[in-house]
């Protein structure tokens, strides 16, 4: 399996496999732009609903939403069962970190900071990712890849750069947003150096209610009893099937379908399609250091997922 933006995508070395990765199909296209929407337009839409929800709680109904509607569809198509054993601790790893780590931090980020900026900086995950990864496993790191580090931490600057003059909330906000990008990348590592025996979608439900399981305390004690509006839930309605059920599903499919280069390229559009997406629903503003910021960053995560690539 490989990794796509931190989700597991089993790889196929048949020649059928390679033909449909090479020919993609137009639908095939579509389900990728509509992944890169879904997830764009998630970020707004988050915005709203933690404003509505406290976000702990907001993750914990995300991913429980989630994983009873992946469970629903692996019984129906007949393959539902227990994660074999190999793969439980990538499991609650990828629970753990990738899931309810990264949705806790964000979800509180985003009751301070603008959705369009954290999007940005929540995404620049392949940036950590280089260096974790030559550190864990041995990969190189060559000057391509130490100049996308660099220029990637450079534009992460550059967008935080307006909380610099007054320490608070929102240096703490983009803290837990680098805590978030951390987190995903230590899971994507994982899965690079682990031999999956199970399809990425059968272990998705389970990772999503590990999870909730985690979420579930930590909301409670820290946030008491969950306050429910009209309009916190109907962002649930978007975020937990849509973004979170379907969205798992076409990332597993859109990765059987392209090279990982052109999905890694793809996705890397979302934090740019989510900022203007923020822009026209909650009138973000977007000013020169954030466009240079973004610049940045995507150029840095450009040069680390090549090389890496290569490699």
């Amino acid at each position: 399996m490989s990794s796509t933006c931190g989700h597991q995508v089993k790889n196929s070395s048949s020649p059928a496999a390679s033909a449909r990765v090479a020919n993609p199909r137009p639908r095939d296209w579509l389900l990728l732009l509509s992944l890169v929407l879904i997830w764009a337009v998630s970020w707004p839409v988050i915005k709203i609903g933690v404003g509505q929800i406290p976000p702990i709680w907001y993750g914990c109904f995300r991913y429980a939403i989630a994983a009873l509607i992946l469970f629903g569809v692996l019984l129906a198509r007949g393959e539902l069962a227990l994660p074999p054993p190999a793969d439980v601790p990538v499991v609650v790893i990828s629970g753990a970190l990738q899931m309810a780590a990264y949705s806790a931090l964000t979800g509180l980020a985003l009751t301070i900071l603008p959705p369009g900026r954290a999007s940005v900086l929540a995404f620049s995950t392949p940036i950590v990712v280089a260096p974790l990864a030559a550190w864990r496993l041995g990969e190189d790191l060559g000057p391509k890849t130490v100049a996308g580090v660099l220029i990637g931490c450079a534009g992460t600057a550059v967008i935080a750069s307006p909380s610099f003059a007054v320490i608070g909330r929102q240096t703490l906000a983009y803290g837990m947003l680098m805590g978030a990008a951390t987190a995903w990348a230590v899971t994507i590592v994982t899965v690079r150096g682990h031999r999956f025996t199970s399809s990425a979608l059968s272990l998705a439900p389970w990772q999503m209610l590990i999870a909730a399981i985690l979420l579930l305390p930590i909301a409670i004690s820290a946030e008491g009893a969950p306050a429910m509006s009209p309009l916190g839930a109907a962002t649930l309605v978007y975020v937990a099937p849509v973004a979170t059920a379907f969205a798992y599903w076409a990332v597993v499919e859109a990765g059987r379908r392209f090279a990982a280069s052109t999905m890694s390229m793809a996705l890397l559009a979302t934090p740019s399609v989510g900022l203007l997406i923020s822009a026209w629903m909650l009138n973000e503003q977007i000013n020169a250091s954030l466009l240079a910021g973004v610049a940045l960053t995507a150029t840095g995560i450009r040069l680390t997922i090549a090389t890496t690539r290569q490699g």
